[in-house]
């Protein structure tokens, strides 16, 4: 129901009288405890002549008195609502099985010894360990957790709450150097600093917090190329000599190109050149080759309007690359000439998305996305095929180089952990190489590939995950999940939360929508810019699907989407309120009007995606969607979950703030809306393993108890 404005000169313990009175859990009134009364404060936007009235423009000043006092009183509703019960407890016991595992990275050898990260277990956060360099019998096995493991770096002493996370960059060859990151919360900005590895410390004038990418140390590593995307100054390429301040670092790449844009390079030629990629978007790149003596440049793709993504295979150049080909091609190209018009083609244009691709004992084997599930296909060098690798149906697949004549073959699926093999190329002889640590039984569960019709006629999958037994009696608790945008392909992937909530019975639905990769780049483009409104109504058939078919019915149909996928679920919701019984809606975009004004945040490379409120054409399609603006008053919306945080730099969270308060007042069906609000959290993550449990565990208690669930189910 409408709330109506309280005194925000009052203090807090006014505004949280009622979950101070009762418990967590229990009701002040009804089913649910009301939701806090927000204040409404109408304040008139102008855009391309039309006037809209905004009453939580106050929320968007974050650290205002009123703002945190909001905040506060949001967490304590929303634990309210959610509480403590039997179910909860029972599904946090689950996820913590599920995700605490052991997790190492590569590792990169510097000295006598490997340098890696690793978060065992029982561990919050991950460090940067050593060991002594493995032999090459030892090398050839996965890596675990070992009593040789030196602490580095411990990223549990750089914070309190061990919100403040590291990740390995660069390993200098005589191992006196290490280059690492340290992100503050969720942050998209990190910092970079320099452990000196001999005497423990980090170097004088880290880097500052900022937008950083691609690094890697120079030919005689007296310093290192990094590459920086500032609001202020765009996107650049610098060198950094050790010993020297950061504001000393010279740009050699990039000028002229601004924050919508991000650059990041690749070392070749024995780091006496830069592969540079320029990417526009998430629909076009420039490639270049920039020689470090000269600075001259060599353009191999500009201003082409395609996606292009270039690799060095032994001393040749290769790119994937879209132009003239929507599903991708293979080519090479030739440095003296590195015009498209004298590109060499190695594997040409086919009917399924040429993904991925790997050189492994002088042939390539090729990783296409076939109706959305992985398939290897082996072609000699100049393209002649050459066989395929057997995989599974419905799998996600990766392959590289391994020694003594094999290859590495990882596999994971919605009921398959990742698990990897050794993969001898003569005989194709599989041997498992290292089993996935996740206590998950994929027996009595099963996945299934449906196709259904969108409201133009457009075909479009998705992927079923349940018990084997299910029968379609209408009435199963159903989770449909989405995304559809920046060229995201949603391939099968191991999920805990998914895996948990079909152990207790329920469907889990994964829609393949436009706007993501999964049948190239006219499926990606179908669903960007003024074509976006095709996403929303590829979701809405999936559920209309899932309801026809009798897997489910609205009330026990909950939806989930997080980032661009928060904005599809919010679209939905505001679009087709009746089909829903609970939202969850993570990290989202909402206001698309607003969304180019938002300039404090790094996310200006996504009106490229989404359009710019501030062009007219761009205002006319986005104004039929935009959530924020089409939430109606008196409209029986379903229970609705948000989440954000202070530190989400990449998607502003006033807009989750201002949604919540919007919501709460506009909705009359009676079913809760919260907002769960981490002031460490952000689109980076900055959880720690707990805190990332405890999430999940509150979002599927949540959605589970709206969609029916009892405690002893």
């Amino acid at each position: 129901m409408p709330n109506t404005a309280f005194d925000r000169t009052k203090p807090l313990s006014l505004v949280l009288t009622c979950f101070l009175l009762f418990p967590l859990g229990s009701f002040c009134s009804g089913r649910y405890p009301p939701a806090p009364e927000v204040a409404q404060e109408p304040h008139e936007h102008v855009l391309h002549g039309e006037t809209r009235l905004d009453p939580y423009v106050w929320l968007e000043d974050q650290e205002s008195p009123q703002t945190r006092a909001f905040i506060e009183a949001q967490n304590a509703y929303a634990e309210s609502v959610i509480g403590e019960s039997p179910l909860r407890e029972r599904l946090r016991r689950r996820l913590s099985e599920l995700m605490r595992i052991d997790r190492i990275g590569s590792p990169m050898r510097g000295g006598e010894y490997e340098y890696f990260t690793m978060r065992r277990a029982q561990d919050e956060v991950d460090s940067i360990y050593r060991r002594p360099k493995r032999s090459e019998e030892e090398a050839a096995l996965p890596m675990t957790p070992s009593q040789q493991d030196e602490a580095v770096i411990d990223a549990t002493q750089l914070s309190s709450d061990s919100t403040v996370s590291i990740s390995l960059r660069a390993v200098s060859k005589d191992g006196t150097r290490l280059i690492y990151h340290v992100r503050d919360g969720g942050r998209d900005e990190v910092e970079i600093r320099v452990r000196d590895l001999e005497s423990g410390q980090d170097l004088p004038h880290s880097h500052p917090s900022g937008l950083y990418g691609s690094l890697s140390l120079n030919k005689d590593e007296t310093g290192f190329y990094y590459s920086l995307r500032s609001r202020e100054t765009g996107a650049r390429i610098y060198l950094h000599r050790f010993g020297s301040h950061p504001r000393e670092d010279q740009a050699i790449f990039g000028e002229g190109y601004g924050p919508r844009s991000f650059v990041s390079f690749q070392m070749m030629d024995e780091k006496t050149k830069l592969l540079v990629t320029v990417q526009h978007g998430w629909a076009s790149t420039d490639v270049f080759v920039l020689d470090l003596a000269s600075n001259a440049r060599a353009t191999v793709a500009e201003g082409l309007a395609v996606r292009s993504f270039p690799r060095v295979l032994d001393d040749e150049l290769y790119l994937l690359t879209n132009h003239q080909a929507p599903n991708n091609r293979l080519v090479r190209v030739d440095l003296k000439r590195p015009q498209p018009e004298n590109w060499t083609e190695v594997i040409p244009h086919a009917e399924h998305l040429l993904r991925d691709y790997a050189r492994i004992e002088g042939k390539l084997y090729v990783v296409y996305l076939e109706n959305v599930a992985s398939r290897i296909r082996v072609f000699e060098q100049d393209g002649t095929p050459s066989g395929q690798i057997d995989l599974p149906d419905m799998i996600s697949a990766r392959i590289s180089p391994a020694k003594g004549g094999k290859a590495r073959l990882r596999l994971t699926g919605h009921l398959l952990p990742s698990t990897s093999f050794d993969l001898d190329l003569k005989n194709g002889e599989r041997t498992l190489w290292k089993a996935s640590d996740v206590p998950f039984e994929a027996t009595g569960f099963e996945v299934r590939q449906v196709w259904f019709e969108s409201k133009d006629g457009t075909r479009v999958p998705m992927f079923l995950v349940h018990r084997k037994d299910l029968e379609p009696t209408g009435d199963h608790p159903t989770l449909l999940y989405g995304y559809g945008g920046f060229n995201v392909a949603l391939a099968p992937l191991f999920d805990a939360s998914a895996a948990v909530w079909i152990e207790n019975g329920g469907v889990y639905a994964v829609a393949n929508l436009r706007g993501g990769s999964e049948f190239g780049e006219n499926w990606h483009r179908s669903g960007m810019l003024e074509n976006k409104q095709n996403v929303f109504d590829d979701f809405l058939a999936a559920a209309e699907w899932l309801i026809e078919q009798r897997y489910t019915n609205p009330e026990k149909l909950a939806i989930r989407g997080a980032s661009n996928g928060g904005l599809l679920v919010a679209s939905a919701m505001t679009q087709r309120p009746d089909l829903f019984r609970a939202v969850y809606c993570g990290l989202p975009d909402l206001d698309m009007l607003g969304f180019f004004t938002f300039t404090k945040t790094n996310n200006m490379p996504a009106l490229l995606e989404y359009g710019d409120a501030s062009r007219e054409d761009h205002f006319q399609f986005l104004r039929r969607y935009s959530p924020y603006q089409a939430v109606r008053d008196g409209v029986g919306y379903p229970a609705v979950l948000l989440t954000s945080g202070d530190l989400d730099t990449r998607v502003p969270p006033l807009q989750a703030r201002k949604m919540a308060a919007r919501l709460q007042a506009a909705s009359n069906s009676g079913y809760p809306v919260i907002l769960r609000y981490d002031a460490r959290a952000g689109h980076a993550g900055g959880r720690p393993l707990g805190v990332s449990i405890e999430e999940a565990a509150a979002e599927l208690t949540f959605l589970m108890t709206q969609l029916g669930w009892k405690d002893s189910e």
